[in-house]
């Protein structure tokens, strides 16, 4: 494997804050960046443009985006007809919530395993977290470790000696400690998009999970959000 192959990555961007950060953080590490961004019939599709504006200010190399429309199995408030869950304790829940799509992390980990491949990147960033949080099972360390043992053995690449690797730079970070180490980088959060919930003018509901955990997070890293909220 040349050092060439060793310093391309492919990234999963959704345009959120924490797969934001990894591409950052993979750009600081001086890969050339892949990025793929799936469009899965979101509710929130609007992190769409967020993920293009990313790709766009840290520009990457090649920037895909594939649809998917998971709303054709449903069962996730973020693919369904059900309620975004508002105003609860986040990190005091135990149960997996009602915006776990079912195995999103696993659909796009294999799509993004199979451009890696086309593109001999070795190097595949996805920003799952474990500390915050999320209550997803595709987000434990040892999802992160059964996939990168299947990319070995599912792949050509694999088979003939390609060391794939699933880079988690996040995975035991605070919110509060991703959005320090993105503003280090010199990454404006004013590009990303973070809720499932936004107004049909793409302002931010500041009620659901996902703003209440980068609401908190920003307040804890002792910075201000740039995002506008509804």
């Amino acid at each position: 494997m040349s050092i060439s192959d060793r310093k391309r990555a492919v990234v999963l961007l959704s345009g959120g804050l924490d797969s934001s950060t990894c591409a950052a953080l993979a750009a600081g590490e001086g890969f050339e960046i892949c990025a793929l961004t799936i469009d899965y019939g979101q509710r929130h599709a609007i992190e769409l443009e967020a993920a293009r504006r990313v790709a766009a200010a840290l520009k990457v190399v090649e920037h895909k985006i594939l649809k998917l429309d998971l709303r054709l199995f449903g069962a996730s408030a973020l693919t369904d007809d059900i309620d975004t869950p508002k105003d609860r304790a986040v990190e005091d829940a135990a149960d997996i919530p009602v915006t776990y799509v079912p195995a999103r992390n696993t659909i796009m980990l294999s799509l993004a395993l199979a451009y890696a491949e086309t593109r001999r990147a070795f190097d595949i960033f996805i920003g799952v977290n474990s500390l915050d949080y999320s209550g997803y099972p595709d987000c434990r360390p040892e999802f992160i470790a059964a996939f990168e043992r299947l990319a070995a053995l599912a792949t050509k690449a694999g088979v003939e000696g390609a060391d794939f690797r699933i880079r988690t730079p996040l995975l035991h970070l605070s919110k509060a400690e991703i959005i320090r180490t993105g503003t280090a980088l010199g990454f404006d959060y004013g590009l990303t998009h973070s809720c499932y919930d936004p107004t049909p003018g793409g302002l931010s509901c500041g009620h659901c999970d996902s703003c209440l955990l980068r609401l908190k997070g920003f307040a804890e890293a002792g910075l201000k959000d740039p995002l506008r909220y509804a």
